[in-house]
């Protein structure tokens, strides 16, 4: 029996297989083959691809990253525990309770002192009218454990009682010591435990720019916290002894009843006393260095004063037209205005116009690093003084003496004279009798006397005003008014005129001397 294959039967099922094989692998292919392609030349679909993160853009050459401002809630929390507020009651007896001398630097700063609620006066209240009494007050920061308290001397100055708010509850306080030249006092309570206190940081490391914290009791608003940054270093405002400021200034908002408060860095430390403010200004405040503390701290614990050593001159600073008038190759130094006499200066032969370039070998770049040295050595120490005169560098050795408390300086009076050279913008004419008298002229003093000062003159802004005597030019005595002018008119165009000039008090107070350096047109 023979098989017959039958082939046409299995053709109708493999043909269709065979063709769906085909195409499935055409298709992987073509997929295999796109996906290959497209990463080739980067065209993979932004659907398929993962999101990549936006790119931060570079920072401009020279700038800073942004930085999130920070929180001060943790430094107010642990600063505000050692801030007090201070309450100071004076009484006086026949005085208004006005300033003897007119004038209350208190109120010219930080506005009108407290008054009493009831608006009564001394009678009304039951009072002698003999006395007044005045309330005003303050801020302060505990510094030790056993309740040692640093404020400024103008909260504490005259007060006939003292009382400190800490915390929920008021201690009675005794005044340990006081600098009115840096505006300082401290002060004790007796908590009968440890109170917290704060640290004393380092003000010479501050930078403009760098963020303060003020802490007080403005306007009665206890534990008031303010912020800002430094503004300015190195102010002088002419509140206090004027060879001691150096204040920080900031916008961390200082107000009435901020004054002995402390500014603090953000680690937490002191770094400066509020001290002042400009009343008609917005946000400008002015602290005391807590460096300028540090240094008369242990004589204010020790003896509750300050004793400080003594040149007796008085210096400015070396500007530019300074240095090249005198002759000098920087403008580093120290220039003498005036020598007092009889006084350590004068016996070591100090001269005005003298420029101290180094005190015992340390060089003197500014004032301040003369002063600061010097008062810090303390009376009866010696120090060598590098002096540049006339071209010449000598050393003159001073016993130092005890710095006095400074009086008050007046203004001069002042006198009707006649006309002078156009472009100085002065009157002035010669001594007389009658001059002497009324404005307290010694005999030995020659030049001419300064009856006017325009507005428009180069000599205002050198701080010549009427009543002042110009008693030499270039280093030459002025004998009169006909000396002056030949040595002024001989002076050839271009080069400066060194006006040496005294200033007195009719009444008798301390007076002073400076330079006024101006350019012939």
């Amino acid at each position: 029996m023979s098989l017959r294959v039958r082939k046409e039967s299995r053709s109708p099922m493999i043909q269709p297989r065979s063709r769906q094989l085909t195409t499935l692998l055409l298709v992987f292919a073509a997929v295999v083959f796109g996906l290959v392609l497209a990463g080739g030349f980067d065209f993979t679909p932004t659907g398929l691809a993962a999101p990549e993160p936006a790119a931060v853009p570079a920072p401009r050459p020279g700038s800073m990253p942004i930085q999130a401002l920070p929180s001060f809630a943790d430094l107010a929390e642990a600063v505000l525990p050692a801030v007090v507020s201070i309450d100071a009651v004076t009484i006086e007896r026949g005085r208004g309770g006005r300033s003897p001398r007119g004038v209350d630097p208190f109120e010219f700063f930080f506005g009108p002192r407290r008054q009493r609620p009831d608006g009564q006066g001394p009678e009304e209240r039951g009072e002698d009218p003999e006395e007044f009494r005045s309330d005003s007050g303050g801020s302060g920061f505990v510094i030790s454990a056993d309740g040692l308290i640093v404020t400024n001397n103008h909260v504490v100055q005259g007060a006939t009682r003292l009382q400190v708010h800490l915390g929920d509850r008021f201690y009675a306080a005794e005044v340990k010591g006081t600098d009115p030249a840096t505006d300082i006092a401290l002060i004790k309570i007796d908590a009968g435990r440890d109170l917290v206190h704060l640290r004393l940081g380092d003000s010479d490391s501050l930078r403009v720019g760098d963020w303060v914290v003020a802490i007080g009791n403005p306007l009665l608003l206890e534990q008031t916290v303010t912020v800002g940054v430094v503004s300015a270093k190195g102010r002088q405002i002419g509140i206090n002894d004027r060879s001691f400021e150096n204040f920080i200034q900031t916008d961390a908002a200082i107000n009435r009843g901020n004054s002995g408060g402390p500014l603090v860095s953000l680690s937490g430390e002191v770094v400066g006393i509020a001290t002042a403010m400009n009343w008609g200004a917005e946000n400008i405040g002015f602290a005391v260095p807590v460096n300028t503390l540090k240094v008369v701290l242990p004589q204010l614990r020790e003896k509750g004063r300050v004793s400080r050593g003594y040149l007796g001159v008085t210096v400015g600073e070396v500007d530019h037209e300074t240095a090249e008038a005198f002759g000098l190759e920087s403008q580093e130094g120290a220039l003498v205005a005036t020598v007092e006499e009889g006084t350590p200066s004068e016996k070591a032969g100090i001269e005005h116009g003298d420029v101290i370039v180094e005190v015992d070998g340390r060089k003197v770049v500014r004032t301040r690093d003369l002063i600061d040295y010097v008062s810090a050595k303390g009376p009866g120490a010696k120090v060598t003084l590098s002096i540049i005169r006339d071209g010449k560098r000598i050393e003159k050795q001073v016993d130092l003496g005890e710095r006095p408390a400074l009086e008050p300086e007046e203004e001069a009076e002042t006198s009707e004279g006649a006309s002078g050279i156009e472009w100085l913008g002065l009157e002035y004419q010669d001594l007389t009798p009658g001059l002497r008298g009324n404005h307290g002229i010694p005999a030995s003093v020659d030049g001419i006397f300064v009856s006017d000062v325009a507005a428009s003159s180069p000599l205002f802004e050198e701080g010549v005003r009427p009543g002042d005597i110009i008693a030499e030019v270039n280093g030459r005595p002025v004998a009169g008014v006909d000396a002056f002018e030949d040595l002024v008119k001989n002076a050839p165009a271009g080069s400066f005129l060194r006006l040496y000039l005294r200033r007195f008090d009719p009444r008798g107070g301390r007076g002073g001397a400076f330079f006024a350096i101006v350019r012939v047109p």
